[in-house]
């Protein structure tokens, strides 16, 4: 038996050569049929479901068109005004609210509910005082001295081009279509970007910072190097948006997905019917794995196959009951002596 293990151990770079050639293949062939999948479905049923999700868009009498409007009289000609409520402030509410109660939990321990889902058991329990107040301070400046201009200067551009607080709101299809095409385009950028700043002579300089939490909580998405907040948080997500010419509306809704999701990969929670943040977790964990946000140009460059031989690959799925992972996923006992 010992002897089959040490032969499977010597052929492991040859053997994982060929997983990671075949796992490539085999998600390509699995993202051409859920694609393939998705298409018919929607020519096939495309006049009933489609039809009443369209509904709920425009519920009682263009529900939503009308508080837009509504909205739109309300500033009157100040659209600036209107277009940093969307883009700014409403995100980052939602941000803040959302990390308020992840701060809670990992400074107090409680509510239970959350804690009892922590990744890292052993770590950020509690949270250091000291580092959780230096982490707020530069997440306030990443947000108010570099991301608040980001989007004054979006804001332009986008006025440029087009018109990005028009009274009309766009078709719930194009909200689908662009907030799709947008996180396409954040894969993108920010895994390019993400290996970049892991280069050794950018790393220590710049996103070393970042680092410094191996067991990561949610207000840790935006605790970064000036230089990284700008190139890899803040462009990846507004790049899309401004090749769109995106309706306020869209960017709003996009904007608040975007840092809800970043945070939930930060949190160090896998809580029940959230996406999950065993992935980033582990690129925290490990440094060198795990770069993107989706995973796919992770599994075509290879930068995944660490990650999918341990238990955290294994626990990477949408968890829906309330026992935590770590429990019905338990780690490999170690051997004893």
């Amino acid at each position: 038996m010992q002897q089959q293990v040490k032969s499977s151990s010597q052929a492991d770079p040859e053997f994982r050569k060929q997983e990671g050639a075949g796992g490539l293949w085999d998600s390509l062939k699995k993202a051409a049929f859920i694609i393939g999948s998705g298409i018919f479905l929607l020519a096939a049923f495309g006049n009933s479901i489609t039809w009443h999700l369209q509904r709920f868009w425009g519920a009682s009498g263009d529900f939503w068109q009308t508080q837009w409007t509504k909205l739109h009289l309300l500033f009157g000609d100040n659209e600036w005004a209107l277009f940093f409520m969307g883009s700014m402030i409403l995100p980052t509410a939602s941000f803040w609210v959302f990390n308020a109660l992840l701060m809670l939990a990992d400074s107090t321990g409680k509510p239970s509910f959350i804690t009892r889902y922590r990744i890292q058991a052993d770590k950020n329990n509690p949270v250091d005082p000291v580092k959780l107040r230096h982490a707020v301070k530069t997440v306030w400046c990443n947000q108010l001295f570099l991301s608040m201009p980001m989007v004054c200067l979006t804001y332009l551009v986008m006025k440029w081009r087009g018109d990005p607080c028009s009274v009309e709101l766009p078709t719930f299809h194009w909200v689908l279509l662009e907030i799709a095409v947008c996180g396409l385009l954040e894969e993108i950028l920010f895994y390019y970007s993400h290996r970049l700043f892991h280069h050794p002579a950018i790393y220590k300089h710049i996103h070393k910072i970042h680092h410094e939490w191996t067991a990561p909580i949610g207000i840790v998405s935006l605790y970064s190097h000036p230089a990284e907040h700008v190139l890899s948080n803040m462009l990846p997500v507004l790049i899309g948006p401004v090749l769109l010419g995106t309706h306020l509306a869209t960017l709003s809704l996009w904007f608040t997905i975007a840092l809800l999701v970043t945070t939930v990969s930060h949190c160090g929670y896998h809580l029940p019917l959230l996406p999950s943040p065993e992935f980033h977790d582990f690129h925290h964990l490990k440094f060198n794995q795990c770069y993107g946000v989706l995973g796919v140009l992770d599994r075509l460059h290879g930068t995944d196959t660490i990650f999918r031989q341990t238990k955290a690959y294994d626990r990477h799925l949408l968890l829906l009951s309330l026992t935590p992972l770590t429990e019905s996923i338990p780690d490999t006992p170690k051997k004893t002596q």
